[in-house]
């Protein structure tokens, strides 16, 4: 089995990347949804996250909201949330694959935002990169509720540049215009792993 990463900087477009990988048929694991789950009612983390970030807990829940604001800005109050929650996301994109690999998929897909940041490509057969023009990025990511400047150009700053990003990729695909036209970028990349040697 072929396992594939998809990666890219905010707003640029790997949500809709992901979707389009199911409809063509491909198993995604979306961390971002994992992290939701874990963090959600009775989720795995709310507990040990509660445990630091107890203004967080609402509802049997971490108010993602309150824990965001919590640490943006703060290095260290980031690091211990990700030493709670990347080990669960791990154990979680695990068992995905391994059902994937039970269910004979030709290919399995991991969506990790940080993929580059955490060093997570040096785990998958090959790496997608969603980009779009630097203008485009912009417009979606502010659009966005709540979002600022100040709150985009810290997000930036944690990670990998889009150009360093799309020089380290397998595959780049570009998803400023028509939606279509991600459509079939996407169908030839899947077309050209599937082929690949199958593990």
């Amino acid at each position: 089995m072929i396992v594939v990463g998809l990666t890219g900087s905010i707003g640029m477009g790997k949500s809709n990347a992901a979707h389009v990988l199911r409809r063509l048929g491909v198993p995604v694991h979306d961390a971002d949804g994992a992290v939701h789950a874990l963090m959600g009612p009775g989720g795995r983390a709310v507990r040990k996250v509660a445990e630091i970030f107890p203004q967080a807990l609402a509802d049997n829940r971490i108010d993602r909201k309150v824990l965001g604001d919590l640490v943006f800005g703060d290095t260290p109050a980031l690091r211990r949330l990700e030493a709670i929650i990347h080990p669960l996301v791990r154990q979680s994109s695990a068992a995905f694959l391994a059902a994937a690999r039970r269910g004979r998929a030709r290919l399995a897909v991991l969506d990790i935002p940080l993929l580059y940041e955490s060093g997570g490509e040096r785990s998958v057969d090959a790496v997608i990169v969603v980009s779009a023009h630097r203008q485009i990025q912009r417009q979606r990511v502010m659009g966005r509720p709540g979002m600022t400047e100040e709150k985009f150009r810290a997000i930036l700053a944690r990670q990998v540049p889009d150009a360093e990003k799309r020089r380290r990729a397998d595959y780049v695909v570009l998803t400023g215009g028509h939606r279509g036209e991600t459509f079939r970028q996407l169908k030839r990349i899947v077309g050209e792993l599937s082929v690949r040697k199958f593990q």
